[in-house]
């Protein structure tokens, strides 16, 4: 009886073990020091998020759609840098690297690519809008143009 109460209690602090907190003080030590560091931080967000920080002035909307999808309709304040037009790369180096960017495209794949892109340049707060302008439309947020 006494082996059965062992493995019983082996089973449950090895159970307990597993459901502890995975923001441990050494994650959070390491995010934190990968910070100092000037690691890049690229922030995928969905639209609640998103609409904070559009109404925020001092970040930057950048929309790396094709011109013809900007004129369809795009975030209000939004400035468009062409993804797939030629000189993408050497355009986004000219920004800020400390400034903050909320990037955006049709359906999050154009701006993944953009914003890895800001983070190998050294881009230090980039946020990309998980789904696009698709997941921003469908929840009713609104357009300009």
């Amino acid at each position: 009886m006494s082996h059965r109460l062992s493995v019983a209690t082996l089973v449950s602090a090895m159970a307990l073990a597993a459901c502890g907190n995975s923001g441990s003080v050494e994650d959070e030590s390491a995010t934190a020091t990968a910070a100092a560091a000037g690691a890049p931080a690229v922030q995928l967000v969905d639209v609640p998020k998103a609409l904070q920080l559009t109404a925020d002035p001092s970040i930057r909307i950048i929309d790396v759609r094709t011109p013809e999808e900007f004129a369809e309709g795009h975030i209000e304040r939004a400035e468009l840098f062409d993804f797939n037009a030629g000189g993408f790369s050497e355009k986004i180096a000219e920004l800020d690297r400390g400034a903050t960017y909320f990037v955006y495209c049709r359906s999050g794949n154009r701006s993944g690519q953009a914003t890895a892109i800001m983070a190998e340049l050294g881009f230090t707060h980039v946020y990309d809008l998980d789904g696009g302008i698709v997941s921003w439309l469908a929840a009713g947020a609104p357009t300009v143009g």
